[in-house]
């Protein structure tokens, strides 16, 4: 898919989008069984500017963070994100926090789900517009893995 790009790529796509003046917003996730709760909160993130970046956490970072996951391998991830329409480009990462892309990426919204104080928000530091957007309840991979298992 044309709209999942290496970082360095995306460095170059950000800085033209906001020479344009265009808004960038910014998040990131494992995303690993994508469910309601997260196409509310990434159509939520679109509406808060003119493109959304998702930077996605490689198999190998969601393994650190998440034992037992992902579920979905990181090439099915990404191509899953980069097909909804409120998603323009996608990028992995394999650190444990994207604080690393955001630095180098300057996105001019940030945002996370609910679950996240806005101070507690990786790169908050750097982004002057930083959001935690609700959290949907009962809309949660580790609730539906919860749920497929005890059937």
């Amino acid at each position: 898919m044309d709209n999942v790009v290496q970082l360095e790529d995306l460095k170059e796509i950000v800085s033209r989008l906001q020479s344009e003046n265009k808004k960038v917003v910014f998040t990131n996730g494992c995303f690993d069984l994508l469910h309601v709760g997260h196409i509310r909160y990434l159509r939520k993130a679109r509406g808060l500017g003119d493109v959304l970046v998702v930077a996605l956490n490689s198999d190998l970072s969601v393994k650190a963070i998440k034992p037992g996951r992902p579920v979905i391998n990181e090439q099915e991830r990404a191509e899953v994100l980069a097909s909804l329409d409120m998603v323009d480009y996608v990028t992995l990462f394999e650190e444990e926090t994207p604080y690393r892309v955001i630095s180098e990426l300057r996105p001019d919204v940030l945002v996370k789900g609910g679950d996240w104080s806005v101070k507690d928000i990786v790169g908050a530091d750097i982004v002057a517009e930083v959001y935690s957007l609700p959290y949907i309840n009962g809309a949660s991979t580790t609730e539906i893995i919860e749920r497929i298992k005890s059937i």
